[in-house]
């Protein structure tokens, strides 16, 4: 008899993440359609995140949403707005898990629109957003 015990160990259990599914969501129509998920659910996921107001819609946790639109028409520079809103981006979408990193922010003005463009690595690839703010 040995002074260390016999005890037997489990095997380690890798779970998988769960795959993140969501319903794709027509903008224009406001139609609900299939359900989404890998790049599409990301894409979707960073346009609704852009475009919704945070801390406006009670629905919403406080973590989802951007406040972008709350610096336009106000008297800052130009260089002073394209920086805080690449911050106010990236805020909006790094807490998301899927997202990895946000980066080569490009922000300009035409018109009366701002408009911005940048790349996202996500778990799922490379994505490239351009949009209206």
């Amino acid at each position: 008899m040995g002074l260390t015990p016999d005890i037997g160990f489990p095997d380690v259990i890798v779970k998988k993440k769960p795959v993140l599914r969501t319903y794709s969501l027509d903008l224009e129509t406001g139609e609900i359609g299939r359900q989404i998920d890998g790049l599409d659910a990301i894409k979707q996921f960073i346009h609704k995140a852009i475009q919704t107001i945070r801390f406006a819609y009670p629905i919403y946790s406080r973590d989802y949403g951007c406040e972008v639109q709350l610096m336009l028409g106000k008297a800052y520079t130009q260089g002073f707005i394209q920086v805080e809103m690449s911050r106010m981006i990236t805020e909006a979408l790094i807490y998301d898990e899927r997202i990895n990193r946000v980066y080569d922010f490009e922000i300009a003005w035409e018109n009366d629109e701002v408009k911005a463009a940048f790349k996202v690595d996500s778990t799922s690839g490379l994505i490239r957003y351009e949009g209206v703010l």
